[in-house]
């Protein structure tokens, strides 16, 4: 890098050098050759107008000594002319015949009263000649100086240069070597610091304090580094707590990369499975549940989070899989074991199963027993009434435990569901005619609008179930609109069948909680009608299972609207595929 900084200086001064030298040579050498000229042109008036003084007055000499004694004077050819051009007198030879000198320029001037001068190659000499010709009586006089002695000394002023050249390229030698040395060095340290920075060492600085521009570059990397030193600190201080937050965490979290290859995992997955999950190795190698790669593989392609059941990750425990895309294209997934919230469920669903079971008669007995009495006692007295009581609650009672069995039932899977195609209107007829006499007797219109004339996959009794649930809320809680309306209608590959009432409508801060067990939006009146609060969990369960949805829409005073979807006949789940949804749900 010095040799380099060495050779573009030195190479910058020579050039700066040779075309200072060339500018100078160009402009001094004019300037020189004009000023010499000059002097010698006012030094040969100046000769010439005292030797024309002297022609004038001297009556003692001869002109051709006149001439001659001015010419050696002077260092010049003297030469003198008549007013005719006929040359008198001259100091190197004799005059032409033939030659009329009056038509030479400096002649010419000077026969007219003028001083004449006139810069032409000389003839014999072959060199520039400077002629100054000035009046005299009768005629006129002329100094000519060659100017040899201006074009000789020429070559001196030209080695000068050269010499003044030589000596610059020597010194700019020197500078540029001085100067590529101390720029090499500071260079060197910022090479250096880059170097430490790059290998991580983030507490290397610079330390230039000069100010120039090398200085300042030095004091700003410096400022860089500083910078980026702290906000490696933050983020390592960051990578610490996130790492020591998902440690922390009882579900397994790993993380892979877009070639699903690990890239982190902590304890609780470490101590999942019975390698540890190193960096760089395949997520297939650590993990071979198909359901587990597939929600990885499914949430980097598709760019968005997928959810699976894993059950062959350890044996005996299931768990419950969420993985969300990495923005570098890879995926991270929590894995989280369902196997004591599944066992607590099934115990639960054991439990009030048994005891709905063991319930069942007890209650018809209480149920019969009170029945019986009733028609033994009169008509008057208080017996009578609690009989009635009794009877009453028995058979809510007998209801409610109905209920928790059937969802218990479904809930388990237990329940097998005949999925085989139906037509949607055979669907709706037969929930109208169930309903029919019941919602006539209530002074309620009961009426299909919508066939949707086509066929879905399901088992009739249970959808019948699920429609009786609707029907029935429909009477006990929008009986008051009077008019209460079914339908299907086509949603792509489902079928979309819907229960509309004209009732009071449902606040929406109870729409999201409707579908929970044992919810009541209006509990007095819940128990007043008898309700037992399970039917749209056994209605939810149920659609879930033929892998449709339920939802309710409604306004106050506007009434309420039930939907639930079922798929159609091209789309019939397997049974394997319905039990599996109501284990999950």
């Amino acid at each position: 890098m010095r040799n380099r900084i060495f050779i573009y200086l030195l190479t910058a001064f020579v050039m700066v050098i040779a075309t200072v030298a060339l500018a100078v040579n160009f402009s001094v050498r004019r300037a020189w050759e004009n000023s010499f000229r000059g002097d010698i042109e006012r030094n040969l008036r100046q000769k010439a107008a005292m030797m024309s003084l002297r022609i004038d007055t001297d009556r003692r000499n001869g002109l051709s000594e006149i001439v001659s004694q001015e010419a050696h004077a002077a260092g010049a050819r003297a030469t003198v002319i008549d007013s005719k051009g006929t040359v008198l007198a001259d100091s190197e030879k004799a005059a032409e015949p033939t030659k009329n000198y009056a038509l030479l320029p400096e002649f010419s001037s000077a026969l007219r009263g003028e001083v004449g001068a006139n810069i032409r190659t000389g003839s014999v000499i072959g060199v520039p000649v400077l002629y100054i010709a000035v009046p005299v009586t009768g005629g006129a006089a002329r100094l000519a100086y060659p100017l040899s002695d201006a074009e000789t000394s020429l070559p001196g002023l030209t080695r000068g240069l050269l010499w003044g050249v030589g000596i610059a390229l020597l010194a700019a030698l020197a500078l540029s070597g001085l100067i590529a040395q101390a720029a090499h060095g500071r260079l060197h340290r910022i090479a250096r610091f880059a170097d430490h920075i790059a290998g991580g060492e983030l507490t290397a600085r610079i330390h230039d304090t000069r100010m120039d521009e090398i200085g300042q570059l030095g004091t700003r990397l410096d400022h860089s580094a500083s910078r980026l030193e702290d906000l490696f600190r933050a983020l390592r201080e960051s990578q610490r707590q996130l790492e020591t937050l998902l440690n922390s965490m009882q579900d397994a979290v790993i993380a892979v990369n877009s070639e699903e290859r690990v890239q982190w995992a902590n304890s609780s997955m470490n101590r999942l499975i019975a390698s540890r999950a190193k960096p760089g190795v395949l997520a297939v190698e650590i993990v071979r549940d198909p359901d587990f790669l597939r929600a990885i593989r499914s949430s980097r392609e598709l760019h968005e989070p997928a959810t699976a059941r894993a059950s062959s990750i350890l044996h005996g425990h299931t768990f419950d899989v969420t993985a969300t895309p990495l923005p570098g294209g890879g995926a991270v997934a929590v894995l989280r074991d369902l196997t004591e919230t599944e066992r607590v469920e099934k115990t639960r669903r054991d439990f009030i199963a048994n005891v709905s079971h063991e319930l069942r008669t007890p209650l018809t007995s209480i149920q019969g027993y009170a029945e019986t009495l009733l028609d033994a006692v009169p008509d008057a007295g208080h017996s009578r009434e609690f009989l009635e009581i009794i009877r009453k609650n028995a058979t809510r009672m007998s209801r409610l435990t109905e209920d928790l069995l059937t969802l218990a039932r479904v809930e388990s899977g237990e329940h097998r569901f005949d999925v085989q195609p139906v037509t949607t209107s055979e669907l709706l007829n037969e929930a109208v005619r169930s309903f029919q006499e019941i919602a006539r007797s209530q002074h309620v219109e009961l009426r299909i609008e919508d066939h949707a004339a086509t066929q879905v996959s399901a088992d009739s009794e249970a959808v019948h179930q699920v429609f009786a649930n609707l029907v029935e809320n429909a009477l006990k809680y929008g009986a008051s609109g009077g008019l209460i309306v079914v339908g299907a209608r086509p949603a792509g590959e489902f079928v979309e069948f819907y229960v509309q009432d004209c009732g009071p409508g449902i606040p929406s801060e109870h729409l999201p909680r409707l579908f929970e067990r044992f919810y009541r939006v209006d509990k007095a009146r819940s128990r007043e009608s008898g309700g037992t609060g399970l039917g749209l969990a056994i209605a939810k369960h149920i659609v879930f299972a033929h892998g449709g949805v339920i939802r309710a829409e409604s306004e106050l005073n506007h009434g309420a609207t039930f939907f639930f979807t079922l798929p159609c006949e091209l789309h019939q789940p397997e049974e394997s595929e319905l039990a599996s949804r109501v284990g999950r749900r």
